[in-house]
This record gives C-alpha cells, structure tokens and sequence, in this order.
C-alpha cells in the first residue's frame, strides 16, 4: 500500500535554533497517528509543515503523491486541519463561518450548511447555530473549529490538541469519532499531551523529542520495547525522566 503522507529528511530552523532535525515518516492510509512529545519537541511545527503553514523548511513533504511545496493548494484541498487555538471570526455565527469554511473548500452551498446543521447538533450546539460566537465558551468554539475541519470530508485529518476545552462528554464524542473515520479509511495524525487519549485512539504512536523521532509503533510494541510501561512512563523514560524527577523535587522544595 503507498504511503498517502511522507517526511523525507525534514529540517527546520528558527533563527539559530534547530526544531527539526532530519524527520523521518511514512503514513499509510486508514492509519491514526499519535504524535506526542514534550514541550518544544517540534510537534506543532510538524502539523504546521504537513498543513503547508511552513514552507520554509528543508526536505520534502509529499500528500497523497503531491509535493506539497510543488503544489501547497491542493494539498491543503485534501487535509481537515483543526488546531488547538485559531481565529473564529467572532462576530459570525456559526453558520455563517461554516458557510465560508465551505465556500473556501467549493463544497455546495446546501451541502456545507447540511452538514454544518447535523454536525453543530450532535455537538449539542443546535440551539446556538445562528448565535454570534462572541459569547461563545473555549469548548463551544472548539466544536465548530472540529467541524469546520471535517466539514469537506477530506481523506487526511490533522489533529493539534483538538480535545482542548471540551467536556468529558465531547471527548468521548471525539474519540468515538476518530476511531469510526479510521475505520472509514480516514487517515488522521493526532498530535496531543493527553497520554491516556493517545493510547486508546492511536493504531501507531510516534514520540519526538528534541527534534528527532525516538519511539514507533503500536502501544503493545512500544511496551515491549519498554518494559511493559505505561505509556506515560515510556514517554517519561524517554525524555528525560531525571531531569523531571530534577524538575518536580526543585518544585517541591520551593514550598518549604
């Protein structure tokens, strides 16, 4: 089966410090990625490159056969992006920012606002479609931004903290979800913190630190390579685990 996305030796730099340092990745379709990694690791810039928001970088990026720095539009045409944070254009309604969204992606009119409708409902927002989100709270605008990127049924879905803000039952909501588009043959790369979420949604998990990948594969086969851990603890051991145990004793201290 081809790889529908590939990382072929990526790099790249900000100012005189190196975030990527020769990534190396090959994702077949259907698979659901769980890209963690600590702070600064270069996992946000890695989502940023895949969704063509970083040219700049060295190496080459390839979406379903297409060099994403050959041809950036229609690669961005192919990939649902949601982001931890973005701007939701306030003074819209949800509606109305979805209808852009649609009209961005040249779905139908009827479709974008069909699928927007069912979509905002079965996030509980169906009495808040034509309300300004102005008065919107972090986990109600988090709704419309998953729907906003899921709203073009694209084939690759990137995923960047999208459980941030949201009630217990909106993530169980979201984690349904992602495990019924891979089974779809959706293709998603989720990139999060939240180790637990990570362990059950992902078909292959991918730890980066430091700029470089050091760990691959199922969680059963990460365990076996670690020990039988939990993955909080493999990601843990493999990230400096004194520098943490350092880090929360000098914490600690700080009350006495």
């Amino acid at each position: 089966m081809e790889p529908i996305i590939t990382l072929k030796n990526i790099y790249k730099n900000y100012g005189n410090k190196q975030v990527l340092k020769g990534i190396d990745l090959t994702v077949k379709p259907g698979e659901v990625i769980g890209y963690i990694g600590p702070n600064g690791a270069g996992k946000s810039t890695t989502v940023k490159i895949l969704c063509g928001l970083i040219s700049d970088f060295e190496g080459d990026v390839f979406i379903k056969g297409t060099n994403i720095k050959n041809d950036p539009l229609t690669v961005k045409g192919m990939i649902g992006y949601v982001p931890e944070l973005a701007e939701l254009y306030e003074v819209l309604t949800p509606m109305e920012f979805l209808s852009l969204m649609g009209e961005l992606y040249n779905l139908p009119e009827a479709t974008a606002a069909d699928r927007a409708v069912k979509m905002l409902t079965a996030f509980g927002l169906g009495e808040n479609l034509h309300q300004r989100m102005d008065t919107f709270s972090k986990g109600m605008r988090q709704k419309v931004l998953i729907t906003s990127g899921l709203l073009h049924n694209p084939d690759i879905i990137i995923l960047d903290e999208p459980l941030s803000g949201l009630d217990a039952n909106s993530v169980i909501i979201v984690k349904e979800l992602i495990s019924k588009l891979a089974q779809e043959g959706k293709t998603i790369f989720y990139s999060s913190h939240m180790m637990d979420v990570v362990e059950k949604v992902s078909s292959r998990i991918i730890l980066i630190n430091e700029g470089v990948v050091v760990a691959d594969g199922t969680f059963e086969e990460l365990k076996q390579q670690q020990g039988n851990q939990s993955l909080e603890k493999i990601f843990a051991s493999l990230t400096s685990n004194e520098a943490l145990n350092a880090a929360s004793d000098q914490l600690l201290n700080a009350l006495d």
